[in-house]
């Protein structure tokens, strides 16, 4: 009974130590990821922005894809859209108050494939309201002598005013200055989280080595 008993702990530690294996944890890489939108100006035209720091973790279950998650920050003072009094108003209470509110943030529950799609279910955060949200995306890998590189590609809308994103103005003949709906995709590239970044050597090295001007 007791060898019988050892025979199935060893095959449950087993079975354990093979499932852990599929799943390992990524880095979201900022330097290769964005978080852009698109929003309705003045009914006409369409004007872009991006938010250029975007941070977080990327669990990857390689054996079973909906048993993956991920957890993405978003650093709302980091939104530009090329234009420095749009982007000074943007940050203001207006619209994202990045001093009260410094982040935005994305918290998956739920993986599910749907056909051929995959989507995310998870709680989105912005100017302090919580709403769970679908979030479709595709998912990518590639194999490299440093590990396994992940991409995301996610695309989705809001409705900024449910998140008291709320500035706006009526304009003569109809419509608002800025619309209510936010078209809004994420770009993320993920390594291995405990990936070290290469190491600069030979005459590479030297301005690293350098001390800073002032």
């Amino acid at each position: 009974m007791r060898i019988k008993s050892s025979v199935i702990s060893a095959l449950v530690l087993a079975l354990a130590l093979s499932t852990a294996a599929f799943a390992a944890d990524y880095k979201i890489d900022p330097a290769h990821s964005s978080a852009t939108f698109n929003v309705r100006h003045m009914v006409i035209s369409n004007v872009p922005g991006r938010f250029q720091d975007v941070s977080g973790t990327i669990n990857y279950d390689d054996a079973d894809v909906t048993k993956s998650s991920v957890e993405a920050t978003i650093k709302a003072s980091s939104i530009t859209t090329d234009n420095e009094n749009r982007d000074k108003h943007l940050k203001s209470a207006d619209f994202f108050d990045v001093e009260k509110f410094p982040e935005i943030t994305f918290k998956s529950k739920k993986i599910e494939k749907r056909g051929n799609q995959l989507v995310a279910i998870g709680t989105f955060t912005m100017k302090g309201v919580s709403k769970d949200i679908e979030l479709p995306f595709e998912l990518s890998k590639l194999n490299t002598p440093r590990g396994t590189l992940i991409g995301i590609v996610a695309e989705t809308e809001i409705n900024r005013m449910d998140y008291g994103v709320s500035w706006n103005r009526a304009i003569e003949g109809g419509g608002a200055v800025v619309s209510e709906k936010v078209k809004i995709q994420l770009s993320l590239e993920a390594k291995p989280a405990g990936a070290a970044a290469p190491a600069k050597t030979g005459a590479a090295a030297a301005p690293a080595a350098a001390p800073a001007k002032k």
